[in-house]
C-alpha cells in the first residue's frame, strides 16, 4: 500500500508541475485578491471591534492561504477527472495497486502542494512587511493546519471528480469556492459580520481553519484557536477521505 501511494503521489506531483495552467491559479488569484484587499481596505482595521493588528496584511494572510488551499482542492479534482476521461483511471483500477491508494495518493499530493502554498504566502507576507507573531512555532502551526486542510480539500476534489467524472463539472465548482469562503470569518472578523453571514460563519469550518492560521500570524500562539483550526481541518480531511473511498467503491461497483 505505502509503495503504491508514494508512486502515485509522485506521479500526481510531477503532472502538477507539467500543467502550470492548473498550478499557477492556486497562487495567482489569491495573491491578486490579497493585494486588492490590503490596498483598498487597510482602514477597516480602525473600525470599532476590529481586533488589534499591526496591519491589514497580517490579518488577510490567513484568508489568502485558505483561498489558495481551496483552489488546490479544485485542481486535485480536475486532475482526477482528466485521468478518468483519458482512460488512465481504468488502467489503474485494472492494475494490482490497492484501490484505496488511488485516493490516498491524491490526498498526499494535495498535502505536499499545500505545504508549498503556505510557504509561498508566508514568505510573500514577510517580504511586504508582515510579521509572524508566533515565530518559528507559529510557522509550524500554520503549516500543520494548512497541510491538513489542503489534504482535506484535495479529498473533496477527488470526491467530486469520482461522482461527476468530468473535468468541466469539477471546474464549475470554482464559483462555489468563493461563496463558501466569503460566508466565513476568513476575510473579516466574525464579530463584525451581520446576519445571516455571522450565523453561517459560526458553523463554517473554513472560519476555524482561517482563524487557526491567523492566530499565530497576527496575534500570538494562543492554543485554543490553533487547536480549533487543526481540529476543523482534520474533520474536513477525515470526512472527505472517507466519502472519497466510498465514492471510489461505488464507481468500481458500477463499472
Amino acid at each position: 500500500m505505502r509503495a503504491s501511494v508514494r508512486v502515485l503521489a509522485r506521479r500526481a506531483l510531477v503532472n502538477a508541475t507539467r500543467r502550470l495552467q492548473f498550478l499557477a491559479p492556486l497562487v495567482v488569484f489569491p495573491t491578486l485578491l490579497l493585494a486588492i484587499n490590503v490596498g483598498g481596505l487597510e482602514r477597516t482595521t480602525t473600525l470599532p471591534g476590529f481586533p488589534h493588528v499591526d496591519g491589514f496584511l497580517d490579518f488577510q494572510l490567513a484568508a489568502a492561504i485558505t483561498q489558495s488551499l481551496l483552489l488546490g482542492g479544485v485542481g486535485a479534482g480536475i486532475a482526477v477527472a482528466l485521468d478518468i476521461e483519458g482512460g488512465f483511471f481504468d488502467r489503474l483500477v485494472a492494475s494490482p495497486a490497492p484501490r484505496a491508494a488511488i485516493v490516498l495518493a491524491r490526498v498526499l499530493a494535495a498535502g505536499v502542494i499545500a505545504a508549498v502554498q503556505v510557504c509561498y504566502f508566508l514568505v510573500l507576507g514577510l517580504a511586504f512587511g508582515a510579521e509572524i507573531k508566533g515565530g518559528l512555532i507559529g510557522v509550524v502551526c500554520v503549516l500543520a493546519i494548512g497541510i491538513v486542510a489542503g489534504a482535506g480539500f484535495g479529498a473533496i476534489g477527488v470526491l467530486i471528480a469520482l461522482r461527476a467524472r468530468s473535468a468541466s463539472v469539477v471546474q464549475g465548482i470554482f464559483p462555489i469556492v468563493f461563496v463558501v469562503l466569503f460566508v466565513s470569518s476568513a476575510f473579516f472578523p466574525a464579530e463584525l459580520l451581520s446576519s445571516p453571514a455571522d450565523v453561517v460563519a459560526a458553523y463554517n469550518p473554513l472560519s476555524y481553519i482561517a482563524e487557526g492560521m491567523r492566530q499565530p500570524i497576527a496575534f500570538s500562539n494562543e492554543l485554543a484557536p490553533v487547536l480549533e483550526g487543526l481540529g476543523a481541518a482534520a474533520a474536513v480531511a477525515g470526512t472527505a477521505i472517507g466519502l472519497s473511498l466510498l465514492a471510489l467503491r461505488g464507481r468500481l461497483r458500477d463499472a
